[in-house]
């Protein structure tokens, strides 16, 4: 190969929590990378990373971390100021070493990393401290703190995970679709393709003809793909 080619791992994220909200979904953010490559680049490697939010673990990033130092190649994301808050993805970042461009911001380096990161400690520990502040406040005033009602706590919990389970099934849906229209249609070859992509579960798993169909039919409450 000829050493003029320049390597490159692209990592995708979608947060089923805030997807909807920053309008930055899977497809647009594989057309900024596609966009961004020209014809002295090689993509060697796709990883997709579709979490809840709630999962400080972050699998795909590893392994992509992984391909670049294998394949000598540089990690490439759509867009910097959608992780720039994200502690798990920044220290990520950080500790492999690993060269990477933001194809919204291509100057980004290193020392916006550092920078990034330091600005996302000082915000989450001033959340933290406004948080206990609120609390201390509330107590001073003799509010009752805590929520007695269990039953009440319980159906909300039941209400966030459907909520959930219907948002990932959303930013999962369009990958499916991908794949039947390429002529596969059986849920087990459908559940092969997802894995083949590095496309994990809601719950990090593999994906088999189970979690296939729950996706696939319609969401009833019944069953939550969030559960796969």
């Amino acid at each position: 190969m000829s050493p003029s080619i320049r390597r490159f791992v692209a990592y995708y994220r979608v947060s089923t929590a805030r997807q909807g909200r920053s309008g930055l979904g899977l497809e647009a953010q594989k057309a900024a990378v596609l966009a961004f490559i020209n014809d002295n680049t090689e993509l060697v490697a796709e990883f997709t990373e579709i979490e809840s939010g709630k999962h400080a673990d972050r699998e795909e990033l590893k392994k992509a971390i992984a391909a670049c130092k294998k394949h000598k190649a540089k990690l490439v994301i759509a867009k910097l100021d959608r992780l720039s808050r994200n502690l798990a993805f920044i220290a990520t970042l950080m500790e492999s070493g690993v060269e990477f461009v933001a194809v919204d911001l291509p100057e980004a380096n290193k020392l916006t990393v550092h920078i990034l990161a330091a600005m996302a400690e000082h915000e989450r520990e001033q959340i933290s401290k406004r948080t206990r502040d609120a609390l201390a406040a509330a107590k001073r005033r003799g509010k009752r703190l805590g929520n007695p009602d269990i039953a009440e706590v319980a159906k909300r919990g039941r209400a966030a995970l459907k909520a959930n389970a219907r948002r990932f099934a959303a930013n999962v849906r369009p990958i499916i679709d991908e794949i039947v229209r390429s002529g596969i249609t059986s849920h087990n070859a459908i559940a092969a393709k997802l894995n083949e992509r590095n496309v994990r579960t809601a719950r990090g798993g593999a994906w088999t003809h189970v979690q296939v169909g729950a996706i696939l039919r319609p969401f009833d409450g019944a069953s939550t793909p969030a559960a796969a």
